[in-house]
């Protein structure tokens, strides 16, 4: 038996200036190597080994893995992992509302400016890029339209267009300026847009019969192409808001079989999607879908959220929550929890919209794919047709948060895309107003042994500081800790020894 007095009272404040920096140094071991495990795996790795080891061994746990409701990373796109993290890049937003008719409505009622200079100078680049060329030089109308699309102020620009107009009544681009800025209900949009057309198809047949001449004629019948796909689409996306949903169905179905360079941008099929959708057309959108939800092409939330809708119909109407947690998820139900899960792991910010939990704001006429300007402008045209397909948004509100808990650390890998792009939230913030609230990552929290290892670090560094400043006091406070912690053992083993010394007697005696 030891003697916790004597013991106490050799030990010297070497002792434990020693004891507390080494206790120091392995808890500040510790927690480096559990922050770089969590910085390259996203988890704890104590808690993993308690989890999967230490766990199963006692009986305590269960050691298959609940990955059956996720998605799977290794299959048909697991090559995605594998690409290389794209910049951040700005796309045209495809449902861009019109200037006059919306976004100055808009201004009007609340005083608030809805677009930033930043996102109306990239739609003037655009406008720059495709309905200008070189040919334009000399031409004085056509002159006048380069700089309008870069003026600030509306008025002027507008004023710009009537110019270009009296110099030449076939100036197309000053119709299409007009109609975006000057018109202020979506009729006038389309009437001035059916003008334009008529314009655009006459300079598209003059051009036509020319381009093979030179390279300045080529140069005319590709902006011409541009201008007259621009004028049919618009045309397209008016008759969808009028209500004319098979008009504009057609007209999107036709300007989808176009190639031009401009279709790139355009993205028509994210608005034949949308037109569809509103006319419950759900086969026709798996159809769109098939051709354009492929591993090779750039994704879009369109094409994501559509998806994760159409699957969710299957069952949707039926799901309860409670239910699923008892029994498990069905085979279809498993789709379709996958295919959100890949919805959100694209885009997270989409569901705090869909699910009204942020408010909607006019969207931009650019957006960042992933980003939060992307989730607004699909939201502000898709929330009516979430609400459409009864016990879609209760099957997403469920749902989608699981889908942090299965990726790994979010801006070093991705599950099925490429990790997250840091650069989302400084370019939302340029493409967004300033009143907005711009939705940000969700950041994954610290485990708690990381915490718990931090402080301990801390705490015996402090330890370690104190005894060595103040060794005397210290050490008394630790010779009183000790002797407090050791005092219910030293009663317990002088009751064990009183014991044992007792029966020790009566055994004696009995023999």
């Amino acid at each position: 038996m030891w003697d916790s007095n004597m013991f106490l009272t050799t030990l010297t404040p070497k002792f434990y200036v020693a004891l507390t920096g080494t206790s120091s140094l392995i808890s500040g071991l510790i927690l480096i190597f559990e922050w770089w495990y969590f910085r390259k795996y996203g988890t704890s790795f104590i808690e993993q080994v308690s989890l999967n080891h230490i766990s199963p061994w006692i009986g305590g746990g269960d050691n298959s893995s609940d990955s059956t409701n996720g998605v799977n990373a290794t299959g048909t796109n697991g090559s995605i992992n594998q690409q290389a993290v794209p910049e951040c890049k700005v796309w045209r937003n495809p449902l861009n509302l019109f200037r006059g008719a919306e976004y100055q409505r808009f201004y009007w009622a609340t005083n608030k400016e809805p677009l930033t200079y930043y996102d109306m100078n990239l739609s003037a680049q655009d406008h720059q890029t495709f309905f200008t060329c070189e040919a334009d030089v000399g031409k004085t109308e056509y002159e006048i339209m380069q700089t309008a699309w870069r003026e600030r102020n509306p008025v002027a620009r507008i004023k710009a267009a009537h110019e270009a107009l009296e110099k030449n009544p076939e100036c197309a681009p000053a119709y299409i300026l007009l109609a975006e800025e000057e018109a202020t209900t979506i009729l006038e949009c389309e009437k001035i847009l059916k003008q334009a057309l008529q314009v655009a198809e006459k300079n598209y047949r003059k051009s036509q019969q020319l381009q093979h001449q030179s390279a300045l004629m080529e140069a005319l019948h590709r902006r011409d192409t541009n201008v007259l796909i621009y004028i049919k689409r618009r045309l397209a996306m008016c008759a969808r808001k009028l209500g004319k949903l098979k008009e504009a169905v057609k007209m999107f179905r036709d300007l989808t079989k176009e190639v031009p360079p401009i279709m790139n941008i355009l993205n028509v099929h994210e608005n034949l999607i949308e037109a569809l959708l509103e006319m419950q057309a759900y086969a026709d959108v798996q159809a769109v879908l098939a051709k354009y939800d492929d591993i090779s092409l750039p994704k879009s939330a369109t094409i994501c959220y559509t998806a994760a809708l159409l699957k969710a119909r299957a069952v949707a109407d039926k799901f309860s929550a409670d239910v699923a947690s008892k029994r498990g998820l069905t085979s279809a139900e498993t789709t379709a929890v996958d295919a959100i899960h890949r919805a959100v792991e694209f885009n997270p910010h989409v569901p705090k919209y869909l699910l009204e939990l942020k408010p909607l704001i006019l969207p931009p006429e650019h957006v960042l794919k992933r980003g939060d300007s992307e989730a607004i402008a699909y939201s502000f045209f898709h929330l009516s047709h979430w609400k459409q397909v009864e016990g879609a948004l209760n099957l997403l509100h469920c749902t989608w948060e699981g889908t942090f808990r299965m990726l790994p650390y979010p801006l070093e890998r991705g599950h099925l895309f490429y990790p997250y792009p840091t650069c989302t939230e400084c370019a939302d913030r340029e493409l967004l107003p300033v009143f907005h609230d711009v939705s940000v990552y969700p950041k994954k929290e610290l485990p708690f042994f990381i915490l718990f290892t931090a402080g301990l670090c801390s705490f015996t560094a402090l330890l370690a500081l104190l005894t060595h400043q103040y060794p005397e006091p210290m050490g008394v406070i630790a010779k009183t800790l000790l002797s407090c912690i050791s005092m219910p053992f030293q009663y317990f083993m002088d009751k064990l020894e009183a014991i044992v010394k007792s029966s020790f007697w009566q055994q004696l005696s009995r023999i």
